[in-house]
């Protein structure tokens, strides 16, 4: 059997999955493009996340794509101008809730960002100005705990107000608009 491989810059808004069965009515990923049955999305971004999603009709793929050695990285607008002893935390590992109990993050490569590149996009409006200034950090993880990067940046003092997915092993996000779907022969991890 042919398998195929897509990848989708997920706008904000909308859950990574195709079925919602519960009363309130969601923005799925079927609405974006017309998939073949049995795609699935490999690892999930949040309704609030934007970014980079790999879907593919392949399980197998699923499981190298999630695997602890793939790094996914994530660029956080946070609440506040991210100190360097922040960054130092979120480098180390910083302790975080997780299925009810305390977990420490692995430490990961966490870097403020200066400007940021044209393929983010200018996104929502998060805040009004006055409420203070914002700023970015990429933080790069191979592992993808419920909420991570949010509670991470929280942890650190920074709460996170946007959240995009940038770059999943060696496949990134640029050259992707939002809501635009391209299919490929494989994923390059």
């Amino acid at each position: 059997m042919d398998h195929h491989h897509f990848l989708l810059h997920k706008p904000h808004g909308f859950l990574s999955q195709f079925i919602y069965e519960k009363k309130r009515t969601k923005r799925l990923l079927g609405e974006l493009y017309s998939f073949p049955e049995g795609t699935m999305a490999i690892g999930r971004l949040d309704e609030d996340s934007e970014g980079l999603l790999l879907l593919t009709t392949d399980g197998m793929m699923s499981e190298i794509v999630r695997a602890k050695s793939v790094e996914k990285e994530y660029y956080a607008q946070v609440d506040g101008l991210i100190t360097d002893e922040a960054i130092e935390q979120l480098q180390k590992g910083v302790e975080i809730g997780f299925k009810g109990i305390r977990y420490v993050t692995k430490p990961c490569q966490a870097k403020r960002i200066i400007e940021l590149p044209d393929f983010i996009g200018a996104g929502r409006k998060i805040r009004d100005e006055r409420h203070g200034p914002t700023s970015w950090v990429s933080i790069t993880v191979t592992e993808g705990k419920f909420r991570q990067v949010r509670k991470m940046t929280a942890a650190a003092g920074f709460p996170t107000l946007r959240l995009v997915r940038v770059r999943i092993g060696n496949t990134f996000l640029a050259g992707i608009s939002a809501g635009e779907v391209k299919e490929v022969t494989s994923f390059d991890l």
